[in-house]
């Protein structure tokens, strides 16, 4: 099983709609896949379509009332899976907060299910908090969403250098899978600009870039993953392309994907490739 976090402590650069929709690709790729919402605003939850308050959700593992799986909930798409979250979780991280370990709560909670699925996904807050700090010690990998505009790009150093005491002091293990470019535009000079910027700074950042897109805004407001609520979409493409870009990359080397990235796979989309994402 491969734990990624989805994580930047920046909002609105489209962390959840990556972790629906890529879950959704890993899924349609015949991967067991599930998607763990860490996020007290919930927006993968109800993304979804889901609404869990008389269920039981992430809060409750954390507190260790009750197994993981029973938290558990199948998503309409097949091999999709979702651990899904209320407003009640932003309790845990005060409740967490005299605990003993209380960073490897998550760890010890997703060893439960470890020889279940194949992709682990975790939504985190937009935020370096506890909940965060959990979902880095118990991932193998960090991808990380960045929007392509300039202030998306601050904290980014903070981020990289919270990954790096997390992997000094909890987690050895953990390296960053990539950067993941969202919200592109090929109309603009600032968001090439941001793509040339992050991929000077950033090696792993990967090829696919997911496009500023109507319809990927739209799809959770219907409770739905791009692939159904549009399939043929600029969106449902970027995210089909980046399903299997990670699974090409985890296939490569589990251990050194944030080390060593094939030249091939860095530089496969050109500029003028990316055009081909505009649009809705």
């Amino acid at each position: 099983m491969t734990v990624i976090a989805i994580a930047n402590q920046k909002g609105g650069v489209g962390k959840t709609t990556t972790a629906m929709n890529l879950g959704a690709a890993l899924a349609r790729a015949g991967h067991r896949t599930l998607l763990v919402d860490a996020d007290p605003q919930s927006n993968a939850t109800s993304g979804l379509g889901l609404t869990p308050e008389h269920g039981f959700t992430l809060y409750d593992a954390l507190a260790e009332k009750i197994s993981l799986n029973t938290c558990v909930l199948p998503v309409r798409q097949s091999n999709l899976f979702i651990v899904p979250a209320t407003p009640d979780l932003g309790g845990a991280e005060v409740e967490l907060a005299s605990a003993m370990a209380r960073e490897k709560r998550l760890e010890r909670t997703l060893a439960q299910i470890r020889n279940d699925y194949e992709y682990v996904l975790i939504d985190c807050s937009p935020s370096l908090g506890l909940l965060t700090l959990n979902a880095l010690t118990a991932s193998d990998a960090v991808l990380i969403p960045v929007q392509c505009e300039y202030l998306a790009l601050e904290g980014l150093g903070h981020l990289v250098q919270t990954i790096d005491r997390v992997r000094t002091n909890l987690n050895e293990n953990l390296n960053i899978l990539g950067v993941l470019l969202t919200m592109y535009d090929p109309r603009t000079n600032l968001s090439q600009g941001v793509v040339d910027q992050v991929r000077n700074h950033f090696p792993q950042t990967f090829s696919t870039i997911v496009p500023r897109s109507v319809r990927l805004s739209e799809s959770p407001s219907f409770g739905q993953t791009i692939f159904e609520y549009a399939e043929t979409s600029s969106g449902a493409k970027a995210y089909s392309l980046l399903a299997d870009e990670l699974i090409e990359r985890q296939s490569e080397d589990r251990k050194t994907c944030s080390k060593t990235i094939n030249p091939t796979i860095t530089n496969r989309t050109t500029t003028s490739e990316l055009a081909i994402f505009g649009g809705n």
